[in-house]
């Protein structure tokens, strides 16, 4: 069995290598607060130093981080992984980012010696912890055929896209959709209440129709009761929009609707809700 690097341990990071570490995987955990690494250790992950440090000592090194700039940040420089990966080695990012920043850790990478694939995860706190999310990966093939015993652990789909930037996009399109879902979703919930109509009865009608969905299912609950307990951080969903927005820019693809869905997310952002869930959306409307 390969040894395994998992860098990051965030919501979404922790979740993935604690189920790498309970199907018997040999994993070591980095996460740039040393702290969050304790819990695995525990579990009997080793503890790496380095973002380098663990690309050099493990066949396949996963990371998951929040953004472009942290995912760029554990690749570059004296101790980043590209300093470290080498002769043939494997680095998996399941971050979200744009294409290009994608395209930019590719090219560190494998000009390093090492193959790169991206592997944006579909999927919030939940799927992570219980090993169903969807993994989108796409670049080095070889690599994706080494990575698929972990991926089957982390997730329930595993598709190979293609080249570099593929995986990125499909996670960006995705989550696009599910924003402008939960955007649209929040308003219709509020102007239901202000009609004089229950939460329980618009819930049970959509639930019974064409629009029926698990993400308004579980979302609903969780407006109606005002909990904004965090799985997927609404900072995270708008720096999503945002680049998605960016993509259709750069391809001369007109997005009214989710740029109208962006800059509600920016307003929840501004109202102070960045680290609550993506449901906490509600808030500005209502």
């Amino acid at each position: 069995m390969k040894s395994i690097g998992f860098l990051g341990l965030g919501i979404m990071g922790k979740a993935m290598a604690v189920n790498l570490i309970k199907a018997g995987f040999n994993v070591t955990v980095w996460n740039r607060n040393p702290a969050k690494t304790d819990e695995l250790v525990a579990l009997g992950a080793a503890h790496g130093s380095t973002p380098k440090a663990v690309a050099e000592q493990c066949d396949l090194t996963f990371a998951m981080v929040s953004d472009p700039e942290a995912a760029l940040a554990i690749c570059q420089g004296k101790e980043g992984v590209a300093a470290g990966i080498g002769e043939g080695r494997g680095y998996i990012d399941m971050s979200t980012v744009d294409d290009t920043t994608s395209q930019a850790i590719a090219r560190a990478i494998t000009q390093a010696g090492g193959r790169f694939l991206e592997a944006p995860v579909s999927g919030t706190k939940k799927p992570a912890e219980d090993g169903t999310l969807i993994i989108l990966a796409a670049g080095d093939e070889s690599l994706y055929q080494d990575a698929l015993p972990a991926f089957e652990v982390m997730g329930k789909m595993s598709p190979y896209l293609g080249e570099v930037g593929q995986g990125a996009n499909m996670k960006l399109v995705v989550n696009m959709m599910m924003g402008g879902m939960l955007s649209i979703f929040s308003e219709g919930l509020s102007l239901g209440l202000k009609a004089g109509l229950t939460g329980d009865q618009i819930l049970d009608v959509v639930g019974a129709g064409a629009m029926a969905n698990p993400m308004f299912a579980g979302k609903g609950a969780m407006l109606l009761n005002e909990n904004y307990t965090t799985s997927f951080p609404l900072k995270h969903m708008q720096k999503d929009m945002r680049l998605a927005v960016a993509l259709g820019d750069k391809l001369d693809q007109p997005m009214p609707t989710a740029a109208i869905a962006n800059e509600a997310f920016k307003q929840a952002l501004k109202a102070g809700f960045g680290d609550e869930d993506i449901a906490a959306i509600y808030k500005t409307v209502k």
